[in-house]
């Protein structure tokens, strides 16, 4: 309470201009006061939350066109879906490659000595089984072969290849090959 009586007795004895001055300071420093402790923390947290509900509406706009394309997606996976395969275990994965390979060899006439399983690779989601091929054909059936195991419905693909003449000038040759067969799980 004395404190209060001096600063009262000091500001009586004051000018009317000298009083004008100090209240109009303190006003000043009060103003300056609530902006740094009220209002800036106030307003940096409002843009702060503005750019939060702006980065919000950016992903729920993304999202809103792939939900509008629910049916377009589903047709586009629908068109792959052959490609797509129901898990099995290795040895019947392994096992159905070799059995396709076969059939697509016996369809181009082609003469198959040996076929081994030789490996695989994973990649990411998908599983690559290898085998490693020796048959025997004419050239025109051989690219036959390569054409049908290039085309065929599931992911098969020649990864490499040695063609040699089976006797020297004889229309027929001899071939080693490695076939990989892509695995993509449902």
């Amino acid at each position: 309470m004395k404190i209060i009586k001096l600063i009262m007795g000091f500001i009586s004895r004051m000018s009317k201009r000298e009083r004008t001055i100090l209240y109009a300071t303190l006003f000043v420093v009060v103003v300056f006061l609530l902006d740094a402790l009220v209002l800036s923390p106030i307003l940096s947290k409002i843009e702060e939350l503005d750019a939060t509900i702006r980065s919000e509406e950016e992903k729920i706009e993304q999202s809103l066109m792939i939900v509008t394309q629910d049916d377009r997606i589903k047709k586009e996976s629908e068109q792959y879906a052959s490609y797509l395969s129901k898990p099995q275990t290795e040895e019947k994965e392994v096992t159905a490659f070799l059995k396709q390979v076969e059939n697509l060899a016996k369809q181009s006439s082609v003469y198959l000595i040996d076929i081994k399983p030789s490996g695989r690779d994973d990649a990411g989601i998908s599983t690559r089984y290898f085998a490693k091929l020796n048959f025997e054909a004419q050239m025109e059936q051989v690219i036959n072969f390569f054409y049908s195991v290039s085309s065929f419905e599931q992911l098969l693909k020649i990864e490499s290849y040695e063609i040699a003449p089976k006797t020297a000038g004889g229309s027929v040759v001899s071939c080693s090959a490695s076939v990989s067969k892509a695995i993509i799980p449902e």
